[in-house]
């Protein structure tokens, strides 16, 4: 059995995707209505949410499934142990969720997390990539690596603020707060406020085009994460936001109020939020679009030898919005290689086994418009 837990804005394609294909599912709601709604008249159970209901009706060897706030995801996981059931959710591993491995291991159940579209989607690229460079025989002492790592959903339909919110804005602002750490240039970059780090950054979909990019969170865990060797040399590893061209320019004044610090400065974030929202919320049915690029590149006397990326560019359909799409849906698919035992006990994030990888972007072909492997230099 598997247990749905939230019906937000992302959770519609995974969800119905498992129905689709059979599987027993218990949907866990605090909005039956907008249950009812989000699988469309698919047999599946729907269930009113609360802690104590989800633990009393797992059984081991179920899967509960956390579409909710990230902060309830490790009592989620909590409970999914006692009861000797398996987790997924699409967020970061938290050190708490880490922390999980050993117990997890002994019980024999995986707690899968970074399954979503970034982190999630950019993992089985970047997994890809390294995997096929290792294979090259171009990795030496003398060659150079530089990675980069970019995803952001922008508004189909540019605006003049060069961003669109599908949920409260507070998030996205709180996030400009945080601080970033990467690689550039062969040192390493500490990065307080992003929007003094934005770039310009050129894709290779079908019709070229180039984004403003920025680095985000820490990059330096995923060297380790991504399987490089502790001896190659690394010119430049960086996972960051994409927005379009123009964003840094038309936040500025965002920008400026973000740097506010006197006595109630949360009060006026929140009431800017709100303001945000007002101005720059999607429409009923307005498509929005993700873009997402993945590159790796190996140098030698400062010449390219080889250089391959993945590239995806989605936008919201009659199938729903692109960011649903390719969040929920590889959610969908970690849940079933969970059943079929893929993913062995511990926690884990998205896989690097070279079968699971191909697979899963084989299955996500369909939920982008463009999805594809490059290979720069051919």
């Amino acid at each position: 059995m598997i247990h749905w837990c939230g019906t937000g804005l992302s959770s519609g394609p995974g969800l119905r995707r498992l129905i689709d294909q059979g599987r027993a599912v218990t949907v866990w709601t605090i909005d039956e209505p907008a249950a009812y709604a989000l699988i469309g008249g698919r047999p599946a159970r729907i269930a009113a949410y609360s802690p104590q209901a989800l633990r009393a009706a797992l059984n081991p060897g179920d899967v509960v499934v956390s579409m909710l706030p990230p902060d309830l995801h490790l009592s989620l996981a909590e409970i999914a142990l006692d009861a000797e059931a398996h987790f997924v959710c699409s967020s970061y591993l938290s050190d708490a969720l880490r922390a999980l491995d050993g117990r997890a291991r002994d019980l024999g159940v995986a707690l899968v997390g970074e399954v979503g579209l970034d982190p999630g989607i950019d993992h089985l690229m970047a997994h890809d990539l390294v995997a096929d460079y290792r294979t090259s025989g171009l990795a030496g002492p003398d060659t150079t690596l530089s990675f980069h790592s970019y995803c952001g959903g922008v508004p189909a339909q540019p605006n003049a603020f060069r961003y669109k919110f599908s949920w409260s804005p507070l998030g996205v602002l709180r996030a400009l707060k945080s601080p970033s750490r990467s690689i550039r240039h062969f040192s390493e970059l500490r990065v307080s406020r992003p929007w003094e780090a934005v770039s310009r950054f050129d894709t290779t979909l079908p019709r070229p085009e180039s984004f403003e990019v920025y680095p985000n969170r820490d990059s330096l865990p995923f060297i380790a994460d991504y399987r490089f060797d502790p001896g190659w040399k690394i010119e430049d590893f960086v996972r960051g936001t994409i927005r379009l061209m123009g964003w840094a320019e038309a936040w500025k004044p965002v920008f400026a109020a973000l740097e506010d610090d006197a006595p109630g400065a949360g009060d006026r974030l929140a009431t800017l939020a709100d303001r945000l929202w007002h101005e720059n919320a999607y429409g009923p049915g307005e498509p929005d679009r993700v873009v997402l690029h993945v590159t790796l590149q190996a140098k030698r006397a400062g010449r390219p030898v080889w250089h391959k990326s993945w590239a995806l560019d989605a936008t919201g359909d009659a199938r729903g919005s692109a960011m649903a799409r390719l969040v929920s849906g590889p959610v969908s698919l970690a849940t079933e290689a969970v059943l079929a035992r893929t993913i062995p006990a511990g926690v884990h994030p998205a896989p690097h086994d070279a079968k699971l990888v191909a697979d899963w972007l084989a299955a996500l072909d369909t939920q982008a418009q463009y999805l594809a492997k490059h290979n720069h230099l051919t």
